[in-house]
């Protein structure tokens, strides 16, 4: 049952962003894509509370494994150290869903209403980072700004392997973290 809701959740999730890259995301309904998938609108509703959702769903995966990673952390890391080494750690989970992340990619930037819906998700992604920061004894403000810094900087890593994968997304995050650190 369990392998049956998440094949259910991985096909409406592939029948949206087929559908809004065809269609362009107002252009679809949630009874489209249940319809898109084999599914009826009423399951859609279970996995997922709107049509936006299908796109951010992965959040509350990246916010754990990124979290779980900071506190793992030996305890001499700085905070840039923590989070560049959290990012790292999830580079084969993105890696591994490219295939959907970077259509994705395509349609939130091809669709204003999704900007901010994005904008919220990266910043309670900080927040979550700056708060796993501030677990490790991490001062408020330097928690947060290494936190939206940082964000800002994988982000960045992140978009730019999505458009040209030719460098590899670890390359990027090393880049974007010399970048930042050169700032200093």
């Amino acid at each position: 049952m369990a392998e049956q809701r998440l094949n259910a959740r991985a096909r409406l999730q592939q029948a949206a962003v087929q559908l809004f890259r065809d269609r362009g995301f107002d252009g679809v309904t949630a009874a489209e894509i249940a319809a898109r998938a084999g599914v009826t609108e009423r399951t859609f509703f279970r996995h997922f509370p709107d049509k936006r959702e299908v796109l951010f769903d992965g959040q509350a995966i990246l916010v754990e494994a990124l979290t779980s990673s900071i506190a793992d952390a030996p305890e001499y890391m700085g905070p840039i150290d923590t989070l560049f080494r959290a990012f790292r750690s999830v580079t084969q989970l993105l890696e591994d869903n490219r295939s959907f992340s970077k259509p994705r990619q395509e349609v939130i930037s091809a669709t204003p209403a999704l900007h901010e819906r994005e904008l919220m998700k990266l910043a309670a992604l900080s927040d979550a980072l700056a708060t796993a920061l501030k677990a490790r004894g991490v001062p408020d403000l330097q928690a947060a700004l290494a936190a939206r810094a940082g964000m800002a900087a994988f982000a960045n890593a992140t978009l730019a392997w999505l458009e040209d994968e030719a460098q590899g997304l670890g390359a990027r995050l090393d880049l974007n973290e010399e970048a930042l650190r050169s700032l200093f």
